[in-house]
């Protein structure tokens, strides 16, 4: 079952003209999130300030763990002095404790920078949700939220860890020997500054590599739990199409998201390995200036025990993480639209059509100009040329051989596949529930596989509703189209359903239903009701025809085309389309379909002027022999035929035909 909603965005992503701006642009949402997250920092100055008194600690240990090295060996161990040597390394040792109990307290001032945080988006994401009924809100509740509280004490850390590291072991570097920072310092600037300039470009890339993902992800989402409608409806190559174009575009995003995450790799070498590289390169030419051995091992402790995994941290943490919360924090920034004064978009859609126009005068429900439709480029089209209009309000059957295109051009009406050529314009009714407002779609189509998925069979049937259904409107829909005795029999609509318990026609009670409470303008029944007897599906079809809107339904028997208003007998050049009694007159393929499926008894027949001899059959598949290939309803009364059910010489038992009449002596 597919319902769709009606005025979706052109591919171009941008709204069509005279409607109002649907919210800020990318640009817009950044600087916004950029100036929020400064008012927040400036309104928490001393928690601020309290992280970074704490953090002061962390860059006493990275001074003691360079200098206090080099010190125990110049001044200690290599000047014979061990007891000195000892006292500089247990220095360090205390530093190491000091700086650890300053990481405690620097986590508790974390805390208390990130939990507001958190607190202000839970507030603003249940606020949103509230006021627009925003169906994103339990996503964003649960997991955006937590993703960017996460995040933001990382990056905090990271970027703290760095900044108060790097200054510790430059500040280290100077004393030890000037030199030191001058082979030491302009590498890592360089380093840093490059990562710096990746930084924007890696945003907009891991943006835009998380919403190809999504996009995909949804899709699949969609089309996994729908195969069999999708199979149903003909819509396989359009849907395969879709998916491809998602999944090269996810393609084309990882891999320029890769290229930029290689200067990240280059960024790390030159400002942290390549210092390592050249304090050995320079070490005689330090040596022989000044420096001591003890200096010049401080040095490479800096390098390779403080800035480089402080580099490695920053670089990891700000280019994964800052991009994911830039982005996470762009998509729970409010929208605030600017005011326009643009009119606003009608309640209803204009058109919904592939190409071309609208006839003049008042508009069909449905309107079918020079429609075409081939299966492939080089396939003879299944519909070619096709017009018709159905005005709001009829209850349209469709009849026709198998395989001639009834499934087809239900799919086309439904805008799961794309006209070859012509147009499809859907326009709903004005006396109906505007389509775009929620839990109202345009057009619902139910395919003759029918769909029930796991849960409470009120979530089964309002699935299409963006709000769950009252009750008494729920049991009235249920009554109308005869599911009570389902409903009954499970325990309500609170009970939990087992789609693998289910008859194929109880799907189909359930789907109907489903779509019944649409509330689509525009239902169109591919055969689905092809599992239930003559009297349920009179019964479906009499409600969906008294509910209002317009009704299409591929007919399964011929006493759908019996109760319709008009009827689209399908017959390739010789289509033909008008009321039962002027079709009886001029569709001879229409004559024999309702000679071939006019049941005996119980329902109406063609007007006795037009009614055939019971032995036609649906198509001319008898031969010269009058022996039938296919059983059809009346020929157990007609002793001429011979009907070809089994293997050669089988005699057939009374009540093997389909409409358990006698065989008569045959």
């Amino acid at each position: 079952m597919i319902g769709n909603p009606p005025a979706d965005l052109p591919p171009g992503g941008e709204p069509p003209p005279g409607a109002r701006r649907s919210g800020p642009t990318t640009s817009e949402r950044h600087n916004s999130v950029h100036r929020r997250g400064l008012r927040f920092l400036r309104a928490r100055r001393r928690v601020v300030g309290r992280l970074a008194a704490w953090s002061v600690l962390e860059t006493a240990q990275t001074f003691l763990t360079g200098y206090a090295l080099a010190r125990a060996l110049d001044a200690g161990f290599l000047a014979g002095r061990v007891d000195v040597g000892l006292g500089w390394l247990a220095a360090a040792a205390v530093a190491v404790v000091v700086g650890a109990y300053g990481t405690g307290r620097v986590y508790g001032a974390v805390a208390a920078l990130v939990e507001p945080l958190r607190d202000r988006l839970v507030r603003h994401v249940v606020e949103r949700g509230v006021r627009d009924a925003d169906r994103g809100a339990l996503s964003r509740l649960t997991q955006q939220v937590e993703i960017a509280r996460d995040t933001f004490a990382g990056l905090v850390m990271v970027s703290r860890s760095f900044v108060f590291t790097a200054a510790g072991a430059l500040i280290g570097l100077f004393s030890l020997a000037p030199p030191l920072l001058l082979v030491v310092a302009p590498p890592l600037a360089a380093g840093v500054a490059l990562f710096a300039l990746t930084l924007r470009p890696l945003t907009r890339r891991q943006e835009a590599f998380l919403v190809a993902d999504e996009e995909l992800a949804a899709q699949l989402g969609a089309v996994c739990p729908g195969l069999r409608d999708i199979t149903a409806a003909g819509a396989e190559d359009q849907v395969a199409a879709d998916a491809e174009a998602r999944i090269a575009a996810e393609q084309f995003a990882a891999r320029s998201l890769a290229r930029w995450g290689v200067l990240r790799v280059v960024a790390l070498a030159i400002g942290g390995q390549l210092p390592i590289v050249l304090l050995l390169a320079t070490a005689p030419w330090l040596l022989a200036h000044g420096v001591t051995p003890g200096a010049l091992v401080g040095a490479l402790a800096y390098v390779t025990q403080s800035l480089l995994p402080a580099l490695q941290n920053l670089i990891h943490g700000l280019g994964t993480s800052g991009s994911r919360l830039a982005v996470v924090l762009r998509r729970l920034a409010p929208d605030t639209p600017a005011p326009t004064d643009a009119p606003a978009p009608a309640p209803f859609p204009d058109t919904t059509s592939a190409a071309g126009s609208a006839p003049p005068g008042p508009p069909a429900a449905v309107t079918l100009s020079s429609l075409t439709f081939a299966y492939g480029p080089a396939s003879e089209p299944v519909i070619d040329g096709l017009d018709l209009s159905v005005p709001h309000g009829t209850h349209l059957a469709i009849v026709g051989p198998s395989g001639i295109g009834k499934s087809t051009l239900t799919a086309l009406m439904a805008g799961l596949l794309a006209p070859t050529g012509g147009s499809v314009d859907i326009r709903p009714a004005p006396d109906l529930p505007a389509p775009g407002r929620p839990g109202h779609p345009v057009r619902v189509l139910i395919p003759q596989e029918a769909y029930v998925f796991t849960g409470t069979l009120a979530e089964n049937l309002g699935q299409l509703r963006s709000a769950p259904v009252p009750e008494r409107e729920l049991l009235a829909a249920a009554e109308a189209l005869g599911l009570s005795p389902l409903l009954d029999r499970l325990g309500g609509p609170t009970t939990e359903v087992d789609p693998g318990t289910l008859s194929s026609g109880e799907r189909q009670l359930i789907a109907l239903t489903r779509a019944y409470l649409a509330r689509a303008p525009l239902a169109l029944l591919d055969e689905a009701t092809c599992h239930l007897d003559a009297a349920a599906e009179e019964r479906v079809e009499r409600a969906f025809a008294r509910r209002g809107g317009t009704l299409v339904v591929v007919a399964h028997r011929i006493s759908s085309a019996l109760r319709a208003d008009r009827v689209l007998v399908m017959d390739g050049r010789r289509t033909a389309y008008g009321s039962h009694d002027e079709l009886m007159e001029r569709s001879p393929l229409y004559r024999d379909l309702v000679g071939a499926w006019s049941p005996s008894s119980g329902t109406p027949t063609a007007p006795a002027a037009h009614r055939p001899e019971w032995s036609h059959p649906a198509l001319p598949l008898r031969d010269p022999d009058g022996v039938d290939a296919v059983a059809g309803a009346g020929l157990p009364r007609d002793r001429r035929h011979v009907v070809a059910y089994g293997p050669v010489g089988q005699m057939e038992a009374s009540g093997d035909l389909r409409d358990g009449g006698t065989l008569g002596g045959q």
